[in-house]
């Protein structure tokens, strides 16, 4: 049932895959609403809006047709949708969002389809099955959205008007594919796959709506090589399954088992891979053997499609050229990454941590935990069965929150982190995944993490070695927030490191940039930029004591020109050759 000659045409959640389909992505009736009045002006009832926009691109984005790059408060969408008798009788109809920016309602003809969602990250959806009818229907959508509020997650997103430093471009409402699922009356809600690989068996952990038979049949490359079934569940279902053949998820190789799971009538084919993880001391295993993770930082933000990938070729794209550039893995920067770019994570066997974009919001209360944590869990949830994902890091860089008080600019206080907060994320995280590390706060400040990690941007490979060399020489870790935290042993990973700005001193290679921001001292030649990559790296690489790295980043964004690519192009701007050999030379924790 899926249309085609529209915007990001593929099924958005390879994870959860149903024949029965319908993308929503293409041209919306749009209009936006700076004095949040909508509702007040009867845009719910109303059959149009002012104007046109095109899905799954935020309007601020060239993709979506629309370019408005000032503050939006509240934008609208509206589309017809027309059904036949046949499609919805006996079906329940399911309305997904991959993503919308901040809090969210859905009304079907005029009616609403459930409480607002809230978050900027998460998924979503709603069953509106009794509010549709025969023919012509109306979907609406509305999306408030504060960027400076304190009370919502902006990631990456710029307070200001304009972009600046390593803030970028906002991003408004819907900015991930929209879709229809057409289900039966009992259907399979979600699975979670458990599995064990030093015994080749899996438990596949399903909520079920209504009853009926549920199975599940495991297949590696087109064979079959397992199967379970139970008859008349309810409810929760759980299928244990051995593996007849043993294929393990490894660095450059996904070795993807597919799984096709029924309930009654239902059918979702899903996938999983076979593999552990670990720590053993500083060691971090892969399959029980030492990999140090040699991770790039992604931001995933792209010049015509903004948070939102103008194609799956593009995703595919970033992760090869981290590959070709020496890197194992990627750093998914505040921003929580779709589906579809996880699961080619997962075929091509590349290691990524799952982030959140907290950046924004007011950590210093408690009510941070509100409207923070239904969104993180629902992100972990969903993607608990990517193989790719080695970590989870719900926060990153907890500084001080500022606010403005009073009538003069000059009235300035800040407010340190809650640390109940990061204990309350930290622990409901391990609950609802306790097989992953998750790092509280990544680079700053922590309170209980598995993964010690720290962000230095020192630009002097012989002061940034001298200080990491006294972990493995003395047992003590170089750390400059020491008065706000404490390190306890914890593995230690440099998870932000490098960020080496690039201008050439005839100026070449930036001719005609307005900007080009970066971190510490400019290097102007080719030699310079290789020698402080090469010092930096290999200061972390040689010492026995650190178990991964980060380097940033692995695209320019707009004014930040740090990454190893152009963000326009996604042309090398170095000798990947070079970085690759760099990346790759053998680190001393693997022996």
């Amino acid at each position: 049932m899926n249309e085609t000659r529209i915007p990001r045409p593929e099924h958005p959640n390879p994870q959860w895959e149903r024949k029965n389909w319908l993308n929503l992505n293409g041209e919306w009736q749009f209009e936006i609403d700076n004095g949040v009045s909508g509702e007040m002006r009867g845009l719910v009832e109303a059959e149009s809006l002012s104007g046109k926009i095109t899905l799954p691109f935020c309007p601020e984005s060239r993709l979506s047709g629309v370019g408005h790059l000032d503050f939006m408060f509240c934008v609208w969408y509206k589309r017809v949708l027309e059904f036949s008798e046949e499609q919805l009788s006996g079906k329940r109809v399911i309305f997904h969002v991959g993503a919308a920016d901040f809090e969210t309602r859905v009304w079907i003809n005029g009616k609403s389809a459930g409480l607002p969602h809230i978050g900027g990250y998460g998924s979503f959806e709603y069953d509106i099955t009794p509010l549709l009818q025969v023919g012509k229907n109306i979907v609406t959508v509305s999306c408030l959205d504060d960027v400076r509020s304190g009370r919502q997650a902006r990631g990456k997103q710029s307070e200001s008007y304009a972009s600046c430093r390593c803030v970028y471009t906002r991003t408004t409402g819907i900015w991930q594919t929209v879709w229809l699922e057409f289900v039966p009356e009992s259907y399979l809600k979600h699975a979670k796959i458990l599995t064990d690989a030093e015994n080749a068996t899996v438990s596949v952990q399903a909520e079920l709506c209504g009853k009926g038979d549920f199975s599940a049949e495991v297949f590696y490359e087109g064979k079959k090589v397992g199967e379970a079934k139970k008859q008349n569940l309810s409810v929760h279902g759980e299928l244990e399954i051995a593996l007849s053949e043993k294929h393990l998820w490894e660095l450059g190789n996904g070795r993807l088992y597919d799984v096709v799971l029924r309930f009654g009538e239902d059918e979702v084919k899903t996938y999983f891979g076979l593999r552990t993880i670990e720590f053993c001391g500083m060691k971090f295993l892969l399959n029980g053997k030492s990999v140090f993770q040699r991770l790039v930082l992604d931001q995933g933000f792209y010049p015509d499609g903004i948070c939102t990938a103008p194609s799956e070729e593009a995703l595919i794209q970033d992760i090869e050229l981290g590959m070709k550039a020496g890197f194992n893995g990627a750093r998914l920067h505040q921003k929580v990454f779709e589906p579809r770019y996880l699961y080619h994570a997962d075929r091509l066997g590349y290691m990524v941590w799952g982030e959140y974009g907290n950046w924004g919001i007011d950590h210093s209360t408690l009510e941070a935990v509100a409207y923070f944590l239904p969104d993180w869990l629902s992100a972990v949830r969903r993607d608990y069965n990517h193989p790719a994902i080695v970590c989870w890091s719900p926060f990153n860089e907890t500084w001080d929150y500022g606010k403005i008080g009073g009538s003069s600019l000059k009235e300035f206080r800040t407010s340190r982190q809650n640390d109940e907060v990061l204990r309350i994320i930290y622990e409901q995280t391990k609950l609802c995944d306790p097989t992953r590390p998750c790092v509280d706060t990544s680079g700053n400040y922590h309170v209980v993490t598995d993964i010690f990690d720290l962000h230095w941007y020192e630009q002097n490979p012989e002061v940034f070695k001298a200080a990491y060399d006294r972990l493995s020489t003395e047992g003590v870790l170089e750390d400059r927030w020491h008065e706000r935290q404490t390190w306890r042993g914890e593995p230690v990973m440099i998870s932000e490191y490098g960020g080496i700005g690039f201008q050439l001193a005839d100026n070449s290679f930036e001719a005609g940039r307005m900007s080009n921001w970066s971190y510490g001292k400019t290097t102007s030649s080719y030699e310079e930029f290789y020698a402080r990559y090469e010092g930096l790296t290999t200061a972390l690489l040689d010492n026995p004591m650190i178990s991964g790295f980060c380097y940033t980043q692995l695209t320019d964004v707009e004014q930040e020109k740090n990454g190893l690519y152009d963000y326009d192009t996604r042309e090398p701007k170095f000798n990947m050759a070079i970085l690759s050999e760099i990346n790759k030379r053998h680190a001393a924790i693997e022996d």
